[in-house]
């Protein structure tokens, strides 16, 4: 398996299969996010951190996830709804996925194993996880639930430099 994520493919919140190489040379959060989580509203600091960077070749990109607390109960029609009116985010959603498990997404899989967490351990612990990857397609850091998108901002900025 390559080590970059651009063999990857994910399905867009609107249906269509996204192919990972389309971010190719882009500097990329990638986020398990959940809409009814005490961490939900960082959707204001990851859309932020968005509009700050998209034009210097970045992007968020969010996953949502029910497998913590039933916390994304939503179809892709609800969610999508959801992001367009409680927290407006202008960066690309994706389908629900798994991100641990037997069904984990194949993508989350290569996240995991790019950037392990806390004593080499692999699984998200919980919604809101954030996976940096370089232009390069390469996962360089793992950042906990609890760090803020706005203190992920000066590594984000080093990488698009």
């Amino acid at each position: 398996m390559p080590d970059d994520i651009y063999h990857q493919h994910a399905k867009s919140l609107d249906g269509r299969d996204v192919s990972m190489a389309d971010y190719r040379g882009k500097v990329l959060l990638i986020v398990n996010v959940a809409s009814k989580c005490g961490f939900t509203p960082q959707y204001t600091g990851l859309e932020e951190i968005y509009q700050r960077f998209k034009d210097k070749g970045f992007e968020v990109l969010g996953f949502p996830c029910n497998q913590f607390n039933k916390q994304e109960p939503g179809n892709d029609a609800e969610i999508a709804t959801f992001c367009s009116l409680t927290y407006p985010v202008s960066f690309p959603m994706f389908s629900k996925i798994e991100v641990n498990g037997e069904h984990t997404h194949p993508l989350y899989q290569q996240l995991k194993t790019g950037a392990p967490g806390l004593l080499g351990s692999t699984g998200v612990k919980w919604n809101f996880t954030k996976f940096l990857v370089n232009r390069e397609g390469e996962v360089v850091e793992r950042f906990a639930p609890q760090v803020k998108p706005e203190d992920i901002a000066p590594k984000i900025a080093k990488l698009l430099a």
